[in-house]
């Protein structure tokens, strides 16, 4: 059984159940309510099991980074010489143009004996060059269980990877290995420009080695999607939205990080999960190119992404019931508990069962919506004013925001 079993995002959801209100001691509750949902699980890893998201960046992220030559244009578009290019001449122009820069993804698991203790396999793109080395764009979930890397090209040539950085909000991460002959990297277009109804093609490697390079067309369902993730991956609660591309393109296991394309064989997306439901057929999802590249500056700079911390562990207030031991206003509807507090919150003075209802001027209905507001909204030493309910009296405190520790 490999380490890296994934699931595909499912539309079924187990009932809601409200869970009584039963503070204990000086702040530890018990009741969060149990939601179980099957959850958005960034799909591609797992050996002959596996699946997952991501792809490359051209034009070097970082300013020491030089480039490769993109390939050139392949013997069918001279045909057009000829004969007028229809669509299956631009897709094949487009799947060769991408297919050199696409390579598997292998994690691999050992422990301090050496021996193999699992094995993982999804897709990635190289898209820069820096100095001799080369660098790879995979999901974050291909890589997390691993402590050794390999990259496979389309040709089965096997190179070592070192894992540069990695960040499990965004599902990215960026191997390097040696560049030695490497002469095409992936191009990045823009996704902010995608139409519902354009092209769309996605390579990548399906169900491990034996299938790649796999290369499957369709087109680009919705630019732009907002689904629900579960940054654990056990399926207990949905924690986190992630704005998707939707593509009827086939995404299977194994895709996770390989490139979505558009007509001109330019990057628009990495590849990432998929609604696995039965009776369900064409609903993929990519991340945007756009929003992959500053992420994959983050990780070569500082091998991870820096986020804000307020320091405190909520839960929404809605999915309670017998709240009223908090004494809240009949108005007050929504907020968030909070559960557990630490760091710069509790410097500013907050408290456990205080019920958070507002950031500066947004207000605040659940832990999705603090999270949103703080990591795409603030800085590392940005003040936040919060707003919140205690024992029936509104209060507020400013918040200096500090560095998140790893993971």
């Amino acid at each position: 059984m490999s380490l890296f079993d994934d699931d595909f995002y499912s539309t079924k959801r187990s009932r809601q159940r409200e869970t009584p209100w039963r503070p204990k001691g000086s702040g530890a509750f018990t009741g969060f309510t149990v939601r179980r949902r099957n959850v958005a699980l960034i799909a591609g890893v797992g050996g002959a099991l596996a699946m997952l998201l991501l792809v490359g960046l051209l034009g070097g992220l970082s300013k020491s980074g030089t480039h490769a030559e993109t390939a050139a244009v392949p013997a069918a578009a001279t045909k057009a010489e000829t004969r007028p290019m229809n669509v299956n001449d631009s897709v094949v122009a487009a799947t060769e143009k991408i297919k050199p820069a696409v390579v598997s993804v292998i994690s691999a698991k050992r422990d301090d004996k050496g021996q193999e203790t699992g094995i993982g396999i999804g897709s990635g793109v190289m898209f820069a060059k820096s100095g001799d080395k080369v660098r790879i764009v995979t999901n974050s979930h291909v890589v997390e269980n691993g402590n050794q890397f390999e990259i496979v090209n389309f040709q089965g040539e096997h190179r070592k990877a070192t894992l540069i950085g990695r960040d499990k909000i965004t599902d990215l991460a960026v191997l390097e290995a040696d560049g030695k002959d490497i002469k095409v990297l992936a191009e990045f277009g823009d996704s902010e420009t995608l139409r519902a109804g354009e092209m769309a093609i996605a390579v990548g490697n399906p169900l491990g080695l034996g299938f790649s390079p796999t290369v499957t067309q369709g087109i680009i369902s919705s630019p732009k999607r907002t689904i629900p993730v579960s940054l654990s991956r056990e399926g207990t609660d949905y924690d986190w939205e992630m704005d998707v591309i939707q593509t009827d393109a086939a995404i299977n296991q194994g895709n996770s990080g390989g490139p979505l394309v558009n007509i001109e064989g330019k990057v628009v997306g990495i590849n990432s999960m998929k609604i696995s439901d039965m009776g369900v057929e064409g609903l993929g999802f990519a991340i945007p190119i756009n929003s992959v590249k500053p992420i994959l500056e983050s990780l070569i700079t500082d091998h991870k992404v820096k986020r804000p911390l307020m320091g405190v562990s909520t839960q929404e207030l809605q999915a309670f019931k017998g709240t009223d031991v908090l004494k809240l206003p009949a108005d007050v509807k929504t907020g968030v508990i909070v559960f557990e507090v630490s760091g710069p919150a509790k410097e500013a003075g907050l408290k456990a069962q205080d019920v958070i209802v507002q950031l500066d001027d947004r207000k605040i209905d659940s832990t999705i919506a603090l999270r949103k507001y703080l990591y795409n909204e603030k800085k590392i030493g940005d003040k936040v004013n919060v707003m919140y309910y205690r024992g029936g009296k509104k209060l507020s405190a400013v918040v200096t925001l500090v560095e998140a520790a790893d993971k």
